[in-house]
């Protein structure tokens, strides 16, 4: 962990649940304006208003694509994500077609990456989700190297709706796999300030929260 980098700023600070409304949207937006996270991540629908809320801080505006299964195609993520960054997200968490992992389709997976690539260039950073897991080691390296041969900035470990998030071994695992320079965010189930110590020391460097002002506090 660098040291000199506050807690606050490895934050992903997160509100993807169905039943979200504005007005708990916007009090996501206000607590990351306050405590100064790394950005607020909603579903696509609450983007535009994410981004009107953070208009002229530091905290970027980031929107889920093919969320939460990754089960649609490339063309429909990519729609999405341009949607996405026309309704003003400066990063977007995309879920991989996990299906085609499992199949060992390697080949899809990293087009399939590169469809949203393509969209965020110049625009957006791309997250990739692997759901980790639904992954075998062997299979969560290989989407890790897919997503870094198509261009992404970083690889995440989980939506938070699967039947796992994130743990230590996983986040060190595809640290290990992509080198020093990509990012790795860790995601799901990361409740406490001693659970994201333990995700940075193992290598992440973006945490996603639902959790961030309980976090930071204590």
């Amino acid at each position: 962990m660098n040291s000199n980098k506050p807690l606050a700023s490895y934050i992903d600070h997160t509100l993807l649940k169905p039943d979200a409304t504005s007005e708990q949207v916007k009090k996501l937006c206000a607590e990351a304006r306050e405590y100064h996270f790394a950005s607020v991540c909603v579903n696509p629908c609450h983007i535009a208003l994410v981004a009107h809320e953070l208009a002229g801080t530091n905290v970027l505006p980031c929107s889920v694509v093919g969320f939460p299964l990754g089960a649609i195609p490339s063309e429909s993520k990519a729609a999405e994500t341009a949607v996405a960054i026309r309704n003003g997200a400066k990063e977007i968490d995309m879920v991989i077609h996990i299906g085609a992992a499992k199949e060992g389709n390697w080949s899809y997976v990293e087009k399939d990456i590169a469809a949203v690539v393509a969209v965020c260039a110049g625009k957006a950073a791309l997250k990739v989700i692997i759901e980790c897991c639904l992954l075998t080691d062997d299979e969560k390296v290989n989407a890790c190297l897919a997503a870094k041969a198509a261009g992404a900035d970083f690889v995440k470990t989980s939506t938070g709706f699967s039947t796992g998030g994130a743990t230590e071994h996983d986040v060190a695992l595809m640290r290990k796999t992509v080198g020093p320079d990509m990012g790795v965010k860790a995601a799901g189930g990361i409740r406490t300030k001693e659970d994201m110590l333990k995700m940075i020391e193992a290598g992440a460097s973006r945490v996603g929260a639902s959790a961030g002002v309980a976090i930071v506090r204590a």
